[in-house]
């Protein structure tokens, strides 16, 4: 079990986790227990009624969120030739070939996401050992392997979120942080649940939301009432 300090002890007193909260007030509350010094990030995570073994309930996307995540997010991107120049005027931090690959294979890994050019992934394929356990592999399901790198770029840097379910069907990301408030929260958090619902698999059966949990960086969880999201939904 993982040890708590004092002050978050402290703020899980304000918090009674065998209620479950409407997403409003555990918004609320989630900010009322932020104690760190830093500009901590709001997480979500929703229990999920697939099972990931079957690569029919696999969930895997991306999704923009409307007030982005609060994050800087350093967008390396492999392309030649007039894609270059696309990316490069969009925003991309690094864009290049063989370069980049050599110099990633030296350990060079000072980037957060990765975009290609359908003809590069077989330069990119060789570093696939190195990206591929960290995440950071450009994924066709994901929209990094691309010909409009422009707009990809953009969106990640607009705050473009990628998350995938675990093997225990449950999918976590980060929807923005603790600063922006409640109103841009909930707008994130209603643009990020809607997508899931859309992502549901016609073979999942019963419940599909089962459970979902909001928390910041640093401070105890809220657990909220599925029925509040749908409501919020629609």
């Amino acid at each position: 079990m993982p040890k708590h300090g004092k002050n978050y002890k402290n703020k899980l007193q304000g918090i009674d986790r065998t209620v479950l909260q409407g997403i409003e007030e555990a918004i609320e509350l989630v900010l009322k227990s932020s104690y760190a010094k830093f500009d901590e990030t709001f997480d979500i995570a929703m229990k999920l009624g697939v099972d990931p073994r079957h690569a029919d309930q696999m969930i895997r996307s991306s999704v923009s969120l409307p007030h982005g995540t609060g994050k800087v997010t350093r967008v390396l991107v492999f392309a030649k030739g007039p894609k270059e120049a696309e990316a490069l005027e969009a925003g991309a931090d690094y864009v290049g070939g063989d370069d980049l690959v050599e110099k990633i294979k030296e350990g060079w890994l000072e980037f957060d996401k990765t975009v290609a050019t359908p003809d590069m992934m077989g330069v990119v394929g060789k570093i696939g050992r190195v990206l591929g356990p960290r995440n950071l592999m450009p994924n066709a399901k994901l929209g990094t392997v691309t010909m409009d790198v422009a707009n990809v770029v953009k969106e990640i840097k607009g705050g473009k979120v990628d998350f995938r379910v675990d093997k225990a069907g449950i999918i976590h990301a980060g929807v923005g942080k603790v600063s922006f408030g409640k109103e841009k929260l909930s707008e994130n958090i209603l643009a990020f649940v809607q997508k899931i619902i859309q992502l549901k698999p016609s073979s999942s059966k019963g419940i599909y939301m089962r459970s979902v949990t909001v928390s910041s960086t640093m401070g105890p969880g809220v657990k909220v009432d599925p029925l509040s999201v749908r409501a919020m939904i629609k």
